[in-house]
């Protein structure tokens, strides 16, 4: 079965204009093309689509898109991973519109507002396990201490502070930089520093030394890859990959 570009885009809630511009950059090519010039697409056309939709709901650019679709062909699999993230997401929103739903009860009837149900899925906790299995319960509890006993203005410069490193990052892989160049070299400075600031890892105090916190890098940076959660802050696994290249280069040189 084939499908006209303007029964796509009404399909899938875009516009015929994406989807001729997706075909010009080689990001979604039509699988086949009329004498007329009208594009039809296959079944395949419409899941490679739907995977470029994902990543872009996940703030990937066109180029990281075609980079994350050239290195996992498997759509099967890759779907499978990103469904398990969605699972995730889902879990937490559900949770944060049943806490939503509580308080505007309690408002409404003036009722109790329960303090320990108020803030259900809006917690940085999610990934507690995870943490705690990497790098130990006292990891967890120093950070988390760390990050509750920040205000609010502390809180944001930090976050705004992250976002501005990972779209450094970004930017510099997809200007073709080396990962042993000099802007590679002082991004992943910056990148050990803000590691180094977070009480409770092993990058940061004398717990974790000089060899710790080469081999925590070392494990950070294949762990930027590896996740899509974490290389979706870097641009996609491409630019995750930079990103664990240069912090490797770094780290060999300067620890």
């Amino acid at each position: 079965m084939k499908w006209s570009v303007q029964q796509i885009a009404r399909i899938a809630g875009t516009t015929s204009r994406t989807l001729r511009h997706y075909d010009e950059i080689g990001l979604l090519k039509p699988s086949r093309t009329g004498e007329n010039g009208y594009r039809f697409y296959s079944q395949a056309s419409l899941v490679r689509l739907q995977r470029i939709l994902l990543l872009r709901d996940l703030g990937l650019g066109l180029a990281a898109i075609a980079e994350v679709l050239d290195h996992q062909p498997d759509a099967a699999q890759a779907l499978a991973r990103h469904l398990d993230w969605l699972r995730q997401e889902q879990d937490r929103l559900a949770r944060q519109i049943a806490s939503v739903r509580r308080t505007i009860e309690a408002l409404e009837e003036g009722g109790p507002i329960m303090a320990e149900k108020i803030f259900d899925g809006f917690d940085h906790t999610q990934y507690k396990d995870e943490v705690e299995e990497r790098w130990g319960k006292d990891a967890y509890a120093t950070s988390d201490s760390w990050w509750r006993g920040m205000g609010a203005g502390e809180k944001a410069a930090w976050k705004e502070r992250s976002r501005q490193l990972g779209s450094d990052w970004i930017a510099a892989a997809e200007s073709g930089a080396a990962a042993d160049s000099a802007e590679a070299q002082e991004l992943a400075r910056r990148q050990v520093e803000w590691l180094t600031g977070i009480p409770g890892t092993p990058a940061s105090g004398p717990a974790g030394g000089p060899g710790g916190l080469k081999g925590y890098l070392t494990g950070l940076g294949e762990m930027y890859v590896a996740d899509a959660r974490f290389a979706a802050n870097y641009g996609g696994e491409a630019g995750a990959a930079f990103v664990r290249d240069a912090l490797g280069i770094y780290a060999a040189k300067h620890l």
